[in-house]
């Protein structure tokens, strides 16, 4: 395996998330609900995780700034263009695998 330096390690991983995050935001058909009953997290887990890795760094920022930056545009504005209700096969499939995060 090719050694990489921690720098060059930091750069990879911003770059696939920044990939992670462009995928999910051209992939609006897929609900966070199927995410999370897929995978154990969503965007909104990706923001909660951004906005608690900047306050580990001692900076600002809040619950909507963080969305927003998932999201590629405000929560509410995703909400209201992209999300639709959950099936109740979907809800019963999050009350069994609910993440504890």
């Amino acid at each position: 395996m090719t050694e990489l330096t921690e720098r060059q390690k930091i750069e990879l991983e911003a770059a696939a998330f920044r990939r992670l995050v462009e995928h999910l935001r051209s992939r609006s058909d897929v609900q966070n609900i199927d995410l999370m009953n897929l995978a154990g997290f969503c965007r909104n887990c990706l923001a909660n995780w951004y906005r608690e890795a900047a306050e580990a760094s001692r900076i600002a920022l809040g619950k909507d700034e963080s969305r927003e930056l998932i999201y590629g545009e405000p929560y509410a504005q995703w909400q209201a263009k992209h999300q639709r209700e959950a099936s109740d096969e979907q809800k019963a499939a999050f009350e069994t695998s609910k993440p504890s995060h």
